[in-house]
């Protein structure tokens, strides 16, 4: 069964999961807290529409298994739901951050940076699910068993990688960061192995369409690896991609 977690339906533990931390920024919120400006939405607003979007990026990758193996419209409508969902997310936040970030201090400015870089991946996420989604239905085909068995173990992999990063997200937990870059490999060994088999067969338009869908899988997976890494950022108040400098011997 498909299954969608919308922006107006989240199930109960994630709800009471979302309303934990929405309490806690509130907390923040207070602390830093000035006159709110008319239509720049509410900073607890913004943090909280940003987790939503990793709920729903996730939704989307879990669908893709249910395209693969069952052909499901209702899955495909969901990816199509999905996607749209996040592209409002990331305007809306692109929208409303400027105008948020001025009234707040340094580190809630870094929290708020940080959703905004997260709900542009998010969306770029949701573009890939999409297009893997309509090459799936635009076949004329039925997919290799073998194929359709890489496709799903490549989607539950990044369904779960999004699920550690927004769990990590929640709890500030940087081993969860530590996980999600260490299964994007699994990812990656899955992808080539696709392109390994089909690049020494004989080159069809079939396998043309398989390759892009393992290509797009894969790039997800690259896209929640930077939600990774932005979330080691947050906690260890320093980028992945630029170590500290050594100090010069003396």
């Amino acid at each position: 069964m498909p299954r969608k977690t919308s922006t107006r339906q989240i199930a109960v533990g994630e709800r009471a999961t979302l309303e934990l931390t929405e309490a806690k920024v509130a907390v923040t919120q207070e602390n830093t807290k000035k006159p709110a400006k008319k239509g720049t939405g509410s900073l607890d607003d913004l943090a909280r529409t940003a987790l939503r979007a990793f709920l729903i990026a996730r939704d989307a990758a879990f669908n893709i298994r249910d395209l693969l193996t069952h052909n499901s419209r209702m899955a495909f409508l969901a990816i199509k739901e999905c996607e749209q969902e996040l592209d409002v997310i990331e305007r809306y936040i692109d929208d409303r951050l400027p105008a948020a970030i001025t009234r707040v201090n340094e580190t809630r400015a870094r929290q708020l940076l940080t959703s905004l870089k997260c709900t542009t991946d998010l969306e770029r996420i949701g573009d890939l699910m999409m297009s893997v989604a309509m090459r799936v239905q635009s076949r004329t085909s039925k997919m290799a068993a073998s194929d359709v068995k890489q496709l799903v173990e490549m989607s539950a992999i990044l369904r779960e990688m999004l699920d550690l990063v927004y769990r990590g997200f929640i709890s500030l937990d940087l081993e969860s960061a530590r996980k999600v870059l260490q299964m994007d490999k699994d990812i990656d060994r899955v992808c080539h192995a696709m392109f390994q088999k089909h690049l020494t067969e004989q080159a069809s338009q079939s396998s043309f369409d398989v390759l892009l869908m393992a290509q797009a899988l894969e790039r997800a997976g690259d896209h929640t690896t930077n939600l990774a890494e932005d979330l080691y950022s947050l906690i260890e108040g320093r980028s992945l991609r630029h170590p500290p400098k050594k100090r010069a011997a003396t």
